[in-house]
């Protein structure tokens, strides 16, 4: 005789998962069904790696937003210089109604300490993921996935710089003494589009953010580090502006972009936690009856 028996138990780990059914199914079967058990909970208790790495896109990203990035530097600081009569042409009343709402001229303090956040936020993530000893062991992995992110935002910053000359907002107070210390008369007054500095703060912050926010889940904290970062980001972006270096629009686009390659690449590489399963079906014998248990776990 063969039959199928199915029972159903709570999903509480206090709870045995036989206890139903303990006192009608033989000691034989009982032992099998704890030794399953036993095997479910070790599968469920091992870690799985939060990221999985697809080198087969990876790689190639890696090495075109690299390579390019490194190239277009050494051609967007020597753009050739503007003619002089140019500079003197431009009119604020030919901006855009957004961008005219926030133009300065230039701010020589403002522009130097913009520099400080910017290159104190491209090794912070690396700082982390060595101080976190769930990220710590995945280290070589995220800095990986971290190198991924801003060699997309390398690719897209310096690829808008090089075709689009876009004068900086100070290049329009062409009657200021500040103008002329800048250089308006060179190329890089025609750097303006888009944010590379708003860009460069907004992709590791949020890149961190979202890596400890997958690792920690259940952290009280996760918010504050995409609060941190969206602050860092907003921060930065205010002092290019009144440094006249970027316009509001500018700045938008630097912050979109940076953030959205810091949460997109890991999310990308994100891999499903793996969880006990549901539906365990044992064998059951006894006598000259024979069949399978049905187990589910009701949630």
């Amino acid at each position: 005789m063969f039959f199928i028996f199915l029972f159903f138990t709570s999903y509480s780990q206090n709870d045995s998962l036989l206890s139903p059914a303990r006192d009608t199914i033989p000691k034989d079967s009982v032992s099998v069904i704890q030794h399953n058990e036993h095997e479910v909970k070790s599968i469920s208790n091992k870690k799985e790696s939060i990221y999985k790495l697809k080198r087969g896109v990876d790689i190639p990203i890696i090495a075109v937003g690299t390579s390019w990035s490194l190239y277009a530097f050494t051609k967007i600081y020597k753009k050739p210089a503007p003619d002089t009569t140019v500079i003197q042409g431009l009119n604020s009343n030919n901006v855009n109604a957004l961008d005219r709402l926030a133009m300065y001229p230039y701010s020589k303090s403002l522009n130097n300490f913009s520099y400080y956040p910017f290159y104190a936020s491209i090794p912070l993530p690396l700082i982390f993921f060595l101080s976190d000893k769930e990220m710590r062991s995945d280290f070589f992995k995220l800095s990986f996935l971290y190198w991924e992110a801003m060699s997309i935002t390398g690719l897209l910053g310096t690829s808008a710089t090089f075709h689009i000359d876009r004068y900086r907002p100070y290049g329009y107070f062409h009657d200021s003494h500040g103008t002329m210390e800048n250089d308006a008369s060179i190329g890089v007054v025609k750097n303006s589009f888009y944010a590379g500095h708003v860009q460069v703060v907004a992709t590791p912050t949020f890149f961190l953010a979202k890596v400890y926010a997958d690792y920690h889940p259940d952290s009280k904290i996760k918010w504050v580090f995409y609060g941190i970062a969206s602050a860092a980001t907003v921060s930065m972006g205010y002092m290019r502006i009144k440094a006249g270096e970027h316009f509001l629009s500018d700045v938008f686009l630097g912050a979109a972009t940076g953030a959205l390659a810091g949460i997109l690449v890991p999310q990308y590489h994100k891999t499903k936690s793996t969880k006990a399963p549901d539906i365990g079906i044992l064998p059951y014998s006894t006598g000259d009856i024979q069949g399978l248990i049905l187990t589910y776990k009701l949630k």
